[in-house]
């Protein structure tokens, strides 16, 4: 910031984000944000770093040589690392600063994909339930006149957002075959594949990468705080058929 260094370490816990204090300025700093909230420095943002939100072995698959962060052997010794069935747990638990219902007809704890623009007239954001883009496989969609596209990769968890136009065209797509985790996405302008790194490895447009858009997993409640304007899209509802009137039995003569 500015040219300086800044160290970190956990101040405390709101809206359940880590609160991060400096210690060059004592300013406290939004971990979901990146901004400062108190101290010297309130108002300023750090920059955001691009990042993947995918399991390990998707990561594994597609960066075979890359570092992975060794636990900590005195925290794991002592067992202070989160259980497997943290999240499950946490489930459980009272929602933080919810004392009326949220917009959206959501529950709370709902993981959403949220994505954020920035456009001409200000930022723009939009928010799907991450269990929807997953079923589909593939996801269309539009944001501040960005044309979108969400793909869920074969590990069915997994899930990047890109901007679907290459050489000046807004593609659609589709998953090749009736597996919507299959690993081959086609557009159908020109039936060229991609992969999950947005990437055309055969047909007409091979080589093209289409732009990466960062998204974030969050949980409903925490999304909708910090975004009160977002668009959001409802989790699927299957649609009951009508009930058929039954057919009368036939009179005997």
């Amino acid at each position: 910031m500015d040219g300086t260094r800044l160290t970190f370490r956990l101040a405390g816990i709101n809206n359940q984000n880590f609160i991060m204090r400096d210690d060059q300025t004592g300013t406290w700093w939004q971990q979901v944000s990146g901004m400062a909230i108190h101290g010297p420095l309130k108002g300023r943002r750090l920059q955001l770093v691009p990042h993947d939100q995918v399991t390990f072995a998707t990561w594994k698959d597609e960066q075979p040589k890359g570092q992975v962060l060794k636990l900590d052997e005195q925290i794991a010794k002592e067992d202070e690392y989160a259980s497997a069935d943290w999240e499950d747990r946490m489930s459980t638990r009272p929602t933080p600063g919810i004392g009326t219902p949220l917009t959206g007809g959501l529950e709370p704890r709902t993981l959403m994909i949220g994505i954020t623009l920035d456009g001409k007239s200000g930022g723009t954001s939009k928010a799907w339930p991450h269990n929807s883009v997953v079923a589909s496989g593939v996801w269309l969609d539009e944001l501040g006149g960005v044309p979108l596209l969400l793909v869920t990769s074969t590990d069915g968890r997994s899930v990047r957002a890109f901007d679907r136009r290459a050489d000046g065209d807004t593609l659609s797509f589709v998953r090749a075959g009736t597996d919507a985790h299959s690993g081959v996405l086609l557009d159908l302008e020109t039936l060229s594949e991609w992969d999950f790194q947005g990437k055309a490895t055969k047909g007409e447009l091979a080589g093209q990468k289409l732009a990466r858009v960062e998204l974030l997993l969050d949980y409903w409640f925490d999304w909708v705080k910090y975004n009160p304007k977002t668009e959001v899209v409802k989790p699927w509802q299957p649609k009951r058929k009508p009930t058929k009137p039954p057919i009368p039995k036939p009179v005997a003569p």
